[in-house]
């Protein structure tokens, strides 16, 4: 069932695609993070994304 509200899908899509994952860990954190909020570790980096569809 596809999204067809743009607002939605943005949002849908900024939630899937901006995140950051902890180095040591592995947990994923929200984009505003600057520390792992599992190991308090600050080596966080932003999750890979290609541009196009699949």
């Amino acid at each position: 069932m596809p999204i067809t509200d743009i607002v939605k899908k943005q949002l849908a899509q900024r939630h899937r695609l901006f995140y950051k994952l902890c180095r040591k860990c592995g947990v994923k954190n929200s984009a505003s993070a600057y520390r792992c909020r599992r190991c308090r570790s600050q080596d966080l980096r932003w999750k890979k994304r290609e541009l196009g569809a699949k």
